[in-house]
């Protein structure tokens, strides 16, 4: 009896021992899975965090580049920046030339210089907004086009603020080299004389439906007018001065040998190609 009861009691004793063994080993296993989770939750959010750093710090560099490329230039900095450069200008509207297919082409100017902006992209609504000294930002690139320095492939916004320029009489100028310093500009030319130009039947005459005279009612003008000596080719662009404009009327009732004071812009090809915008008959 002794003997089975120390049996029992030996029994016992192993299966307390063999239970108290199994809750430290499943007690050193939880605590296992709390550290190894613990520390990969701390890698996780190590990871984010760099992850955001490196996401802010791209985001940072994007909006500086944009900031950069969006700052506007004065006069004397986009006349000094090479061809196809990026430009970001504002100026005021001083003449719209024309719309088509959702693009626009206008003359600029501010108090240091005078930009045209050629095809910039615009809608029809838009297009209406650009009165005479609306002031608008244009980003697009600097080009050229037979001597035309110009603004292509812009896009533009309306901001606040009017301004119109003043014609800067450039009759002294004709035939200097500083002239295409004035670029662009609005100018006016003052006691100039009407020349005779040839038609295409070899007639003199006071002024030409395109440059050759081949054209006909609604086409460019062309006229040519002389001062101290020297005689020069103006334009009346149809696109900028219709046939129904006061210019075009004005033009067509020239004689030879009139004088005639006029305004316009200082547009360029291949040397100076006046667009008259006015012409009175003294």
């Amino acid at each position: 009896m002794k003997k089975c009861i120390i049996a029992v009691l030996s029994v016992s004793m192993l299966l307390a021992m063999t239970g108290c063994k199994k809750d430290e080993t499943t007690k050193a296993a939880d605590e296992s899975t709390t550290t190894t989770a613990a520390e990969s939750t701390e890698e996780v959010t190590e990871d984010t965090a760099e992850q955001s750093s490196e996401e802010s710090a791209e985001a940072s560099t994007e909006d500086t580049s944009a900031s950069e490329a969006a700052a506007v230039m004065s006069y004397a900095d986009y006349a000094a920046a090479e061809l196809d450069a990026e430009v970001t200008i504002e100026a005021y509207v001083q003449a719209k030339q024309s719309w088509w297919d959702n693009t626009a082409t206008v003359y600029l100017q501010d108090e240091d210089g005078a930009y045209f902006c050629y095809g910039m992209a615009c809608s029809e609504e838009d297009y209406a907004k650009l009165t005479d000294g609306q002031k608008i930002r244009v980003h697009g690139f600097k080009s050229e086009w037979s001597g035309e320095v110009e603004i292509v492939d812009a896009t533009f916004e309306i901001i606040d603020g009017t301004w119109t320029a003043t014609p800067v009489d450039v009759t002294a100028e004709l035939g200097t080299d500083g002239l295409v310093d004035k670029q662009n500009q609005l100018v006016s030319f003052t006691g100039m004389k009407v020349e005779a130009s040839k038609d295409a039947n070899g007639n003199d005459v006071a002024f030409l439906y395109k440059w050759d005279g081949s054209g006909e009612e609604g086409d460019d003008l062309y006229f040519n007018v002389s001062v101290n000596g020297q005689t020069y080719n103006f334009t009346v662009e149809s696109y900028l001065c219709d046939k129904d404009s006061e210019v075009y009327k004005a033009v067509k009732e020239l004689k030879i040998g009139d004088t005639v004071d006029m305004e316009g812009f200082l547009y360029w090809y291949e040397g100076a190609n006046p667009h008259i915008t006015k012409v009175t008959v003294k």
